[in-house]
């Protein structure tokens, strides 16, 4: 078994900020040399989060209202009293989705769906530097 370790960066521009990263990942499962394995990805930070949809504006917009329904910006957060940083809704946004994902691979391929793309988002308050880690473990 062989494991293949990379990086993807994204500028954000925060505030629910969803970015496609599928041609990223494909590109470093392409420079893995992996044919059949698995992709871990995993976003450092508790402001964003990782998931996979149709990467398709009406759906993106969807997602991004569906969200501020379940996590409303504009009511009060604890973490915000705690340290006057206004995005205790950004926390609790990225709980939810999770920061990780795993993808399986076979042939050479990420077994993704056809209109299934994968995701960043960055729900901060603020434009952010992010890191995607990138490990791909496999034969």
């Amino acid at each position: 078994m062989e494991i293949h370790r990379t990086a993807i960066h994204c500028q954000t521009s925060g505030n629910t900020d969803v970015i496609d990263i599928t041609p990223q990942v494909t590109e470093a499962l392409r420079g893995s040399g992996i044919k059949e394995g698995v992709v871990f990805l995993f976003v450092a930070g508790s402001t964003a989060a990782l998931t996979t949809i149709e990467y398709e504006q009406g759906v993106v917009n969807d997602l991004i209202r569906t969200i501020e329904k379940i996590a409303p910006q504009n009511i009060s957060y604890q973490h915000n009293l705690r340290w006057g940083d206004g995005n205790g809704y950004s926390h609790v946004r990225a709980s939810l989705l999770g920061p990780s994902l795993n993808i399986p691979v076979t042939n050479k391929k990420l077994l993704v769906g056809a209109w299934q793309q994968i995701v960043l988002l960055d729900f901060d308050n603020r434009p952010r530097e992010r890191e995607v880690v990138v490990q791909i473990l496999g034969n």
